[in-house]
């Protein structure tokens, strides 16, 4: 045998060898799979074109890698089938485990008088009758829940005091079966403008936040900013304002505030007209014994008969306001209000 025809066997039997060494096999992740969970299968075979998956409840694909979900728990046998050769397979059994209920929040992070939605996290490929109710433990007022009731998959609510652990439950019934969840959510204080209200039976204090108010607090002592707050007269830029000077245009005027060379004042109710006295408009009809300007958050707060209201500042050259005035408390008498700006 010549030395070419034993170069040719060689690399035939080399051939040979390396087709006998192909291997076939995969991985998938995650390893305990949930129902309703995607699995990633990863081919991690030697050699091959063509692919052909049977994941052990019916299903096939023909992608090389590819992702998948079992709907119902069980043990289901995957085989991975490499260009049609029944010699070139690799099966492994996969345990898909039971899907627990559960609910999600829609932050990370809380913060006293903010919205917040917590959902129902149940898997239901078939569309059983699933009920819920939502539970607060400490039957306290820390949160409080805008929906009308507590009986849907998603609740809508907002928390009112500062907590390491507000605790929060969920009943889940699915064809008999009933799953206790429970949550633990560290809600946090936050930086907020308060306003100071003067009655005959007291001193009292409000916060303010972006969408709603916290309750109105009476003080145990006057505060100082009651005490310095009035609204007779004022210096805007670099010129100090009085009545006087106001009341040749503005008959009746009682009291102001100037914010953004627009004048915020109390004569026959509460008025905005531009600093000259041009396009005067009213904001509220009744009486008003009290007001003050919060210029840290540019809105107005006054009193009535009815309580005390707030409104943004009016932006507009002719004064007109869209936006409608916000009850605050219905405390009454209120005879000074002040606002503190440092955002405490």
């Amino acid at each position: 045998m010549n030395m070419r025809k034993i170069a040719i066997l060689l690399m035939i039997g080399c051939i040979a060898a390396a087709c006998k060494k192909a291997e076939i096999k995969f991985t998938y992740s995650p390893t305990e799979p949930r129902a309703g969970e995607s699995v990633k299968f990863s081919n991690l075979s030697s050699s091959g074109e063509e692919w052909e998956w049977t994941f052990g409840d019916g299903s096939t694909s023909s992608i090389k890698s590819p992702t998948y979900t079992y709907k119902k728990p069980g043990t289901y046998r995957v085989v991975l089938k490499v260009d049609k050769k029944n010699s070139l397979t690799a099966t492994q059994e996969i345990t898909v485990y039971d899907t627990i209920p559960t609910f999600v929040a829609s932050d990370s992070v809380f913060y006293i008088y903010d919205d917040y939605t917590f959902t129902a996290n149940v898997y239901n490929p078939y569309n059983y009758d699933v009920s819920y109710e939502w539970h607060f433990p400490l039957e306290s007022e820390y949160v409080v829940c805008t929906d009308e009731d507590m009986n849907g998959s998603s609740l809508h609510c907002y928390f009112t005091k500062a907590m390491e652990e507000a605790l929060i439950e969920l009943t889940i019934v699915m064809m008999g079966d009933t799953t206790e969840v429970h949550h633990t959510f560290c809600v946090q204080d936050m930086a907020t403008n308060s306003i100071y209200m003067r009655t005959g039976e007291g001193d009292y204090r409000q916060r303010i936040f972006d969408k709603r108010a916290a309750p109105a607090q009476l003080l145990a002592a006057a505060d100082p900013l009651l005490d310095n707050e009035q609204d007779t007269m004022q210096t805007y830029n670099g010129h100090t304002f009085t009545l006087s000077e106001f009341k040749a245009f503005i008959p009746g005027i009682q009291g102001f505030h100037i914010a953004s060379r627009k004048i915020y004042y109390r004569a026959d109710g509460l008025w905005v007209a531009n600093i000259d006295g041009t396009n005067q408009v009213q904001i509220d009809s009744l009486d008003c014994p009290a007001m003050t300007l919060d210029l840290f958050d540019s809105r107005i707060c006054w009193a009535n008969e009815n309580g005390v209201w707030l409104m943004p500042f009016v932006g507009s050259d002719n004064n007109k306001f869209v936006t409608e005035p916000s009850q605050l408390n219905t405390l009454t008498g209120v005879t000074k209000i002040a606002s503190d700006n440092e955002a405490k």
